[in-house]
């Protein structure tokens, strides 16, 4: 029986484990090709994470993900483009300058350890 994909965030999960899935990857190829810029605004739960990790799967070139489904025939899976990830979903941040220092520490992860002097 399939499972409803509550909480599922990761596009590989959901399409190996089950789960019930509504094709959007038409609206990937669309974003792909009919823009610059995004500013995905949503509200909480509304599938942001779920959306941005089909994007990274389709960069990536992961086509068996993508059986039956729109992209699978409409992706050059010929090409695989590189994918940085950043979250901030999991953090507060209160001021600019603690915004800036994270992306610091995602950016320069070692140069950050030894600017705050830790081994994390």
């Amino acid at each position: 029986m399939r499972k409803l994909p509550i909480g599922i965030q990761n596009f590989k999960e959901l399409r190996t484990e089950n789960y019930y899935y509504v094709d959007k990857t038409l609206f990937v190829k669309q974003l792909v090709e009919g823009g610059k810029y995004y500013f995905l605004s949503r509200p909480r739960r509304f599938g942001k994470s779920l959306f941005l990790d089909t994007l990274k799967q389709a960069f990536s070139g992961n086509k068996p993900l993508f059986e039956g489904l729109y992209l699978e025939k409409n992706w050059d899976w010929n090409t695989k483009y590189p994918v940085i990830h950043i979250s901030f979903g999991s953090e507060v941040f209160r001021t600019l300058e603690d915004l800036k220092l994270k992306i610091f520490k995602i950016r320069a992860p070692k140069l950050y350890r030894s600017f705050r002097g830790t081994k994390t």
